[in-house]
């Protein structure tokens, strides 16, 4: 019969027991409940003072926990466990940090915008409406923001993608360098530069005053490709060169090796660059301004004919003009364009998780 121990139940993956302290490791449940120990004694602590405010009482407790933490698993463990813990620490603290403006500006957005957003501002224009009636709705922003976007992807996908299948498989020499230059400039280029360009662009083909979606469309894809091709190279170089040789070593050709393999492995990757791409241009204003107007109300349906509202500028539209109800709006259709790219971000995972190769044997 085989005799087990408390230190060796322990760590077998029982309940901890007291004398692993003394082994030379600290107990999982310490990290948590030191951590609600110390904010209730700070927040005890700092209340007399009249210094217990939520960044005060955050801050001080983070300092006093990753002290207390560290000189803990220096006693108890070892030197080096106890750099480990510290540094988790300042891991943890500032992904905190970095998530305290997220969940700030969406609870903002939430709580402003909840109180308009419902079926009948979602299925209804401003046609007709004065800015100070309390009716109309962003149904004509929402169409033509689908539009426009869809219009940009159809054409920054396909050049931005076989652009990186280019610089992956087959680039050489001067003109990849050019290329990748290029790229690299106009990935950090201003939105209004892009809008600027299509404006006179337009201006040379039709003449002045030919604002429309299509406009609009074209400058956000001047702002798309750049990262289409950047994230899309990314992805396509993560692809172990052993299956391009599988595949060589079978007699496929070159061509069909990246249709049939190296597209299929990068295409969870790929979808979610170009998801990042689309979000990228999505709320963008001052080119839309520009390039597909911002004084259409009606429903338009036609990329090629009038201008075209969108979300971004519908914000934009309504903050100018000041007033309770304006301002109302802007905050609905802002949680409207949040919405919109949660969804098409949740599209992305579900198309490449439909679309990746399956790893089961």
């Amino acid at each position: 019969m085989t005799t087990v121990t408390k230190d060796t139940a322990g760590a077998a993956g029982g309940p901890p027991s007291s004398s692993q302290l003394l082994t030379g490791t600290l107990p999982s449940y310490l990290a948590p409940v030191l951590l609600v120990g110390l904010a209730i004694v700070v927040a005890a602590a700092l209340a007399p003072l009249g210094m217990l405010s939520l960044p005060v009482w955050a801050a001080t407790t983070f300092v006093v926990f990753t002290i207390a933490i560290t000189v803990t698993s220096a006693l108890v463990e070892n030197r080096r466990r106890a750099m480990d813990r510290f540094v988790t620490s300042i891991v943890y603290a500032c992904f905190v940090l970095a998530m305290v403006p997220l969940v700030a500006l969406l609870g903002t957005v939430v709580v402003e915008g909840i109180g308009r957003f419902d079926g009948y501002f979602l299925s209804v224009s401003m046609q007709g409406v004065l800015p100070t009636m309390d009716a109309g709705g962003v149904y004509h922003a929402i169409v033509g923001t689908l539009a426009i976007t869809v219009f940009a992807a159809l054409i920054s996908i396909p050049i931005g993608l076989m652009t990186a299948i280019y610089l992956v498989e087959y680039g050489r020499g001067r003109i990849k360098a050019v290329i990748v230059f290029f790229n690299d400039v106009m990935t950090g280029i201003p939105s209004i530069v892009a809008g600027l360009f299509v404006v006179a662009l337009w201006l040379v083909v039709f003449g002045p005053g030919e604002t429309n979606g299509a406009a609009g469309a074209i400058a956000l894809s001047v702002l798309m490709i750049p990262v289409v091709v950047r994230s899309c190279e990314e992805m396509l170089r993560l692809v172990p060169n052993e299956l391009r040789e599988a595949s060589y070593a079978l007699g496929v050709p070159k061509w069909l090796t990246i249709v049939k393999v190296v597209l299929p492995t990068a295409i969870a990757g790929i979808t979610t660059g170009i998801i990042i791409a689309i979000a990228r241009v999505i709320g963008e204003t001052a080119p839309l301004i520009l390039t597909a107007g911002s004084s259409a109300v009606a429903i338009n349906w036609n990329l090629f004919n009038g201008q075209m509202m969108s979300l971004p500028v519908f914000i934009y539209s309504q903050v100018r003009m000041g007033g309770a109800v304006n301002y109302e709006r802007a905050w609905a259709a802002a949680l409207t364009l949040i919405l919109v790219v949660m969804l098409l971000f949740l599209t992305a995972r579900m198309i490449s998780r439909f679309f990746a190769p399956s790893t089961r044997r």
